[in-house]
């Protein structure tokens, strides 16, 4: 996956037939569908594929066992069936997860159970294991750290896990390998119209270059996320809020607060949400929560009053509960909710199925969703846009395609196992020079050749890409990723042919950014 090399290539064609806005789950999923079926497709991303909510999600590839509860039967069966597919396409970057349920009310234990075997039943073949009662002592077994006063038993379920931004950058590749072309750091300026006001392309500026680019296309897919209303705003001049934003924020701790490799499902907090403690690369990620925000940011940051939430929620379950100064990175996201039409619904009460929408002049705009339905949102954007541009009719294979770098039977205890196949290409760096057997940070596994790889194959274009989204220093110990960033910026310097100006500037922009990351903002002392 070459950047250069795909910008080169947007002129080789004078028109595609697919041209996807935005670089997420959402429009990654749409871009992996149309190249798939065989039609000419681009995708353009304004900052790095996963930048926003997609990198940000509680890592979970679910069913969702609180939309059950709230009715919502249709999600429910989707998103089971769109796991199934989820973890057959991409093993090497999904696994199954236990979840413990605590039991602290008489009633918990007979209600939870006969949920989540309906839950067990729904899943049908892409089950991924019976969930069962357990008894006090063998939910303290499972999870040592809980608060044993007035614990009674607990119930077991099972569901996916994964790497977001990982899977974000699999699928661009998956693209590539399809012949399609995706570019990050590519931003959406203007809708190119035909004769009879038609959407028919885009214009968008390579914001490395300041080179604007005219593409145009059979149909475009607005899949923008958060950021929908923009676009929408470009096609017909009227301001709308077809998107409502609720904020997500998840707190990252040791792995000790567990004390095992199962994770914690906490079904109802103060605030009615479920809250979820998951291992993930060796260290815990809890969360979540669902705060109603009017700004939208490619950088939003979390409220005080949340991460305090979250920290007391903690408190009422765990022996050894988490503290400020516990906390290793704190990160939020943005959730894109489709507006609902009675505006005093609370945001947690919203639903998370998506919509497909086709404006006067035809856009197509996918709107709302989840990470564990990202291919059914492709399948439908695509079978929309195939109606609106004219296009011939070609079956999805997305459900039965393996993704890039498929590999089966990884070992998940190697963090080289999260790039599936291409773990031998990186390995190959190795043998051909050892000192890219360097680890790039003391105490962690992650190492030198990885940079290397990424800035070649993965268009990662600056320290943030790398550090945040193609391993995932940033969001599990943000301290740790600062003292990366000088070994980063000097390696991707080499590749990318930059002075040590760029270096300096580079360190000095993350370690601002990440300084975001921390509770207790230490970044001063990393200047010294």
């Amino acid at each position: 996956m070459d950047r250069e090399a795909n910008i080169r290539n947007l002129n080789l064609n004078n028109i595609w037939d697919v041209v996807v806005i935005g670089g997420g789950a959402t429009g990654l999923g749409v871009a992996v569908d149309a190249a798939s079926r065989g039609y000419k497709t681009v995708l353009v991303e304004q900052s790095d594929f996963a930048k926003s909510t997609s990198s940000r999600s509680t890592k979970l590839v679910h069913g969702g066992v609180r939309y059950l509860g709230q009715g919502d039967v249709a999600l429910v069966l989707d998103a089971l069936k769109e796991r199934g597919f989820f973890i057959k396409n991409a093993p090497h970057l999904v696994s199954k997860q236990e979840f413990v349920i605590p039991n602290y009310e008489w009633w918990d234990a007979p209600y939870y159970t006969i949920g989540l075997k309906i839950y067990d039943l729904m899943s049908g073949k892409y089950g991924f294991g019976q969930s069962e009662h357990i008894n006090k002592e063998e939910a303290m077994e499972k999870l040592p750290n809980l608060l044993k006063d007035e614990l009674s038993s607990g119930v077991v379920y099972y569901d996916g896990q994964f790497d977001d931004s990982r899977m974000a950058v699999t699928l661009a590749q998956t693209v590539n390998d399809k012949g399609g072309l995706v570019i990050n750091y590519m931003k959406v300026n203007s809708l190119v119209r035909n004769k009879s006001g038609m959407i028919k392309g885009v214009r968008a500026t390579d914001l490395e270059t300041g080179v604007e680019h005219k593409i145009t296309s059979r149909v475009v897919v607005n899949a923008t996320g958060v950021f929908s209303d923009s676009i929408l705003l470009m096609d017909d001049g009227v301001e709308s809020k077809t998107v409502v934003a609720s904020q997500g924020v998840h707190l990252v701790v040791d792995k000790k607060f567990l004390g095992s490799s199962s994770a914690l499902m906490i079904p109802k907090t103060s605030d009615g949400r479920v809250l979820f403690a998951v291992p993930w690369h060796d260290k815990v990620v809890i969360g979540t929560t669902d705060t109603p925000v009017d700004n939208i940011s490619l950088e939003p940051r979390a409220l005080d009053e949340e991460v305090e939430f979250i920290l007391e929620t903690c408190a009422q379950y765990f022996e050894k509960s988490p503290e400020r100064k516990d906390v290793l990175s704190v990160y939020a996201g943005l959730r894109p909710l489709a507006a609902p039409e009675n505006e005093d619904k609370k945001t947690k009460e919203i639903s998370r199925d998506h919509t497909v929408s086709v404006s006067l002049s035809g856009l197509v705009s996918i709107i709302g969703g989840k990470w564990t339905t990202y291919r059914k949102m492709g399948e439908d954007a695509i079978n929309t846009a195939i109606l609106v541009g004219g296009l011939k009719e070609r079956e999805s294979i997305t459900s039965r395609m393996p993704l890039h770098a498929f590999m089966m039977g990884a070992d998940k205890a190697d963090h080289l196992s999260w790039y599936g196949s291409d773990a031998i290409k990186i390995r190959s760096i190795i043998d051909r020079d050892s000192k890219f057997g360097e680890t790039i940070v003391e105490g962690y596994p992650y190492l030198k050749a990885e940079v290397v790889w990424a800035t070649r194959h993965e268009m990662a274009r600056n320290i943030e890409d790398f550090l945040a989204r193609r391993i995932r220093l940033l969001f599990t110990d943000a301290r740790a990723a600062i003292k990366a960033a000088p070994a980063v910026a000097k390696l991707m310097a080499k590749e990318l042919g930059y002075r040590r100006r760029w270096q300096k500037e580079q360190i000095e922009e993350f370690t601002q950014l990440a300084s975001g990351y921390l509770l207790d903002c230490e970044h001063d002392k990393f200047d010294k």
